[in-house]
């Protein structure tokens, strides 16, 4: 709660001001959250795939689902149907309260952390990075956990650029590395 009235009273004032936007309507902000993680060698083992599920719903404090695979591919020994990952839609109040999670807890205790890289926005204004293990959550047991895994998370904006989007996510405190 503490970002959404954040967004409400200095960020969105703050990009009306900068981006000298008329109407309300079109003030950028962050309409979901997406983590993601692809099980790789995990899928065959459904027991490891079950914690990693299981783990990802304890970081975003809602139940994450198991993709399946839309075609076979042979390549990457893949069939119809197969479990390739787990993914999680945040939206609305668990939202920001990840976000606020993310930025607060979980990114300060990242060992050597420079920050998030700039190069990960799309150029329709929404944002990706990764993260190498879910070690850094505070929720997280290390006992609990079967194998490490990374993570990528995808925060969609409503931003046309991403010059909007930067400076959105700029002011909701997430902390870019320095430099371009």
């Amino acid at each position: 709660m503490r970002l959404k009235t954040k967004y409400a009273e200095s960020i969105k004032p703050a990009l009306v001001k900068e981006f000298d936007i008329k109407n309300p309507m079109l003030i950028p902000a962050i309409e979901k959250i997406v983590i993601s993680v692809g099980a790789g060698e995990g899928a065959k083992d459904q027991k490891l795939l079950q914690n990693m599920a299981d783990t990802i719903s304890l970081i975003a404090g809602q139940k994450a689902v198991v993709t399946n695979a839309k075609k076979s591919v042979a390549g990457f020994k893949v069939r119809e149907g197969f479990p390739v990952g787990i993914k999680v839609t945040l939206r609305k109040e668990q939202m920001y309260a990840f976000l606020d999670k993310l930025i607060s807890v979980a990114l300060p205790r990242v060992k050597d952390f420079r920050g998030l890289p700039r190069d990960g926005f799309d150029g329709r204004g929404n944002y990706n990075f990764g993260l190498n293990e879910q070690l850094m959550f505070p929720e997280v047991v290390y006992d609990q956990i079967l194998r490490t895994h990374g993570m990528n998370i995808t925060i969609v904006t409503t931003a046309p650029d991403d010059k909007q989007a930067f400076k959105l996510l700029e002011l909701f405190g997430i902390p870019f590395a320095k430099g371009k």
